[in-house]
């Protein structure tokens, strides 16, 4: 098996390791979600015939499902979060957290749909109440995008509960559901004739083959003997220069970097520190009983019966 590239035991004094830069991240973070917002906005417009009514109606329910998922992330001190919008396609928020639990991972996803859905029958009582037909069709707009994202399908809501509450990340059966909500994705999108769907599917398997990278770096790198579930803070920089060597074998796109020692800052440093926080482990705690799971499957069932309590839920369609 191939090893790190060795430090030299007769290292003195302090080896540089470089700082994070929080308030550029921050500043990163905020400029591509407005980036992406604007060209989200834009695509839409074209999409949808200048029909600038429905592409602001779209944008403000997407906006709103993703900002549950956002201030859910926000209560569990998730960190650098930010909200991503990928055209005709949706959004996601982006954080992160050391340490990750299954029940907050639970209301995390379902804090994007249920509340969109709640608010989606209120808007109904609120037309039964004033005949208003253009409320009527912003509630079934999140009435029914909000449903579509709990299907069992991965990436989707749905898909991603399912797969936190029974699977594992380096489960085989993990990887086979992942395949699966790939090829029901691509059928969708065929049958349907939404072919961008077809990101979704391209996406999910490009990561998964990017996972199996991970896994096997990570194995590289734990087999000398390095913690990895740890924080960038808590890493030494010898384990970064390590840790350093290592992928700078592996990913092409640091090829030109050149290994320790010496310990020289590259100008591509950003991207190292960038793939080693990616390699650094959250721990997941397996805090649901089944119980639990199962109250939480319930709510996620219900969610799907709750339009046919409405009389003629489908009269909108």
């Amino acid at each position: 098996m191939d090893s790190l590239n060795p430090l030299p035991d007769d290292i003195t004094g302090d080896l540089p390791k470089p700082e994070l830069e929080e308030t550029k991240s921050k500043t990163n973070v905020l400029l591509k979600s407005l980036g992406s917002l604007a060209l989200f906005i834009v695509i839409g417009f074209f999409f949808f015939k200048q029909n600038w009514t429905l592409v602001f109606v779209l944008t403000a329910v997407v906006i709103f499902h993703e900002l549950g998922h956002f201030l859910a992330m926000k209560i569990y001190n998730y960190q650098d979060l930010g909200i991503f919008f990928i055209p005709l396609m949706g959004a996601y928020v982006s954080g992160k957290k050391q340490e990750v639990s299954q029940t907050q991972s639970t209301v995390i996803l379902l804090a994007g749909p249920v509340p969109g859905i709640i608010t989606g029958f209120i808007l109904h009582f609120i037309y039964i109440k004033t005949g208003i037909s253009f409320i009527e069709q912003i509630a079934w707009i999140l009435i029914f995008l909000n449903i579509f994202n709990l299907l069992p399908v991965y990436p989707l809501d749905g898909g991603q509960l399912l797969h936190r509450l029974f699977l594992d990340d380096n489960n085989i059966l993990g990887k086979i559901f992942v395949i699966i909500s790939a090829g029901l994705m691509s059928w969708i999108a065929f049958n349907s004739g939404l072919y961008p769907l077809l990101i979704f599917p391209f996406m999910m398997i490009s990561r998964m083959i990017g996972d199996i990278q991970h896994e096997r770096i990570v194995r590289k790198i734990e087999a000398e003997g390095i913690d990895l579930m740890k924080t960038y803070e808590e890493l030494s920089a010898e384990e970064y220069w390590k840790i350093r060597n290592v992928i700078i074998k592996y990913y092409s796109q640091l090829k030109d970097v050149n290994p320790s020692p010496p310990f020289e800052i590259s100008s591509k440093e950003d991207q190292v520190i960038i793939l080693i926080q990616g390699l650094l482990q959250r721990s997941l705690i397996q805090d649901l009983s089944w119980k639990g799971k199962f109250l939480i499957l319930l709510v996620w069932v219900g969610c799907f019966a709750a339009p046919f309590f409405i009389k003629n839920p489908f009269d909108f369609f």
